[in-house]
């Protein structure tokens, strides 16, 4: 008898209550998990006081993030069934204190388990509901990508996720990323391809191809974007995350000769100061990130170009923050996603001492908003100096 008839035995009349928090690779992940449950037997309610069980996908990026997720928790386990239980799977899950604080404060969380481990659910499961006691793993920073997972996606106007690759090798001083979700693994590119043309032939018409870096994806990420793009079918493909230190010619090329692909890039520069890019880790320098921002322009058409930009980095000088300003100015992003800078305990930013102020963090994070609202209404247009 395999595992999931086992489970169906076991669940059945059982309801299960599935959320999803953080980013796109996360409601990835909650696909895999939405499926693995059907398969299990599971009833799935939309309602938290109907569930027999709880299963939270959780983001660990930022510790309001975490914070805002305890509380939910809390209220979840609070105001459910008596006698329910939870599983918390994702990044959260991969953190020591994180895990320590649910030993001792949560005890209704029966199951942890890391990004990895997704395929391992029903396995986690088998044993939770066989043998009781609580089980509250990480997954190992290289276990291999499972390939073999039920998916059930919900219905998002046409739009699909396809997760290519997970993990990260960069080490960025402030990111989280790289402890939580791993070291860098790619997917197949066949079982890529297969997923992507059975999407396009179910009527999907924006496929976003996933991951903390594509461009680590191996063996080769632009050839995976041109068949990608290559089906017969009215669709569009885009793409996150990519990394500036790993873009470059091949990426633009593919991306202006595949008419499926759209022409968007999403290049994360993160501050316009090499001081502060130094400080990160982030293995480009300013000069770089802008010619490959001509270059990019160069070689596609109209492309819109966003970015993520963090004021507040520790050592971050006024200087610092203007280069950041001019920067904007320089390239004309279509959009910009902007945060204030918050240390993340494990990270070796964390270490570093603070030199701004809340007050001078904020004045300086609303002084960029408002820069970019302009750019934006110029629709890019560089504003004049002065």
């Amino acid at each position: 008898m395999d595992t999931y008839t086992r489970l169906r035995e076991l669940t059945g009349g059982l309801t299960a209550y599935l959320a999803v928090y953080g980013c796109q690779q996360n409601q990835a992940d909650g696909d895999r998990l939405r499926g693995s449950l059907l398969a299990m037997g599971y009833r799935l309610t939309q309602d938290h006081t109907e569930a027999d069980l709880l299963v939270l996908v959780t983001c660990a990026v930022r510790k309001h993030a975490e914070t805002k997720l305890l509380g939910h928790l809390g209220e979840y386990l609070r105001t459910g069934k008596p006698g329910v239980k939870a599983v918390l799977c994702g990044c959260m899950a991969q953190r020591e204190e994180v895990r320590e604080l649910l030993r001792t404060s949560y005890r209704q969380v029966a199951l942890t388990f890391g990004p990895a481990d997704i395929g391992r659910f029903p396995e986690y499961m088998l044993t939770l509901l066989t043998e009781g006691g609580r089980r509250l793993y990480a997954s190992p920073d290289t276990a291999p990508i499972g390939e073999d997972i039920p998916l059930a996606r919900l219905p998002e106007d046409g739009r699909a996720n396809v997760t290519i690759m997970t993990g990260c090798d960069n080490f960025c001083s402030y990111c989280i990323v790289p402890y939580v979700r791993g070291r860098e693994r790619s997917r197949a590119p066949e079982a890529v391809l297969e997923e992507v043309r059975g999407l396009v032939a179910g009527g999907v018409r924006e496929i976003w191809l996933l991951g903390q870096n594509v461009n680590s994806y191996r063996p080769d990420f632009s050839e995976l974007l041109r068949a990608c793009g290559s089906f017969d079918g009215d669709y569009t493909v885009r793409f996150m995350t990519s990394h500036p230190r790993d873009a470059g010619r091949r990426l633009f090329s593919a991306i202006a000769e595949t008419p499926r692909v759209a022409p968007i890039l999403h290049l994360p520069v993160q501050s316009g100061s090499n001081a502060v890019l130094k400080a990160m880790n982030r293995g480009y320098t300013r000069e770089e990130y802008l010619e490959k921002i001509r270059l990019a322009k160069e070689l596609i058409p109209r492309v819109a170009l966003t970015s993520d930009v963090i004021v507040g980095f520790p050592g971050e000088t006024e200087r610092d923050f203007l280069d950041t300003l001019d920067l904007l100015k320089e390239v004309g992003f279509a959009k910009l996603f902007t945060f204030q800078y918050s240390p993340r305990s494990g990270t070796p930013a964390a270490e570093l001492p603070q030199t701004l102020t809340p007050e001078e963090m904020k004045e300086r994070f609303l002084r960029l908003l408002a820069l970019q609202k302009e750019i934006e209404r110029r629709g890019g247009v560089i504003p004049p100096a002065g």
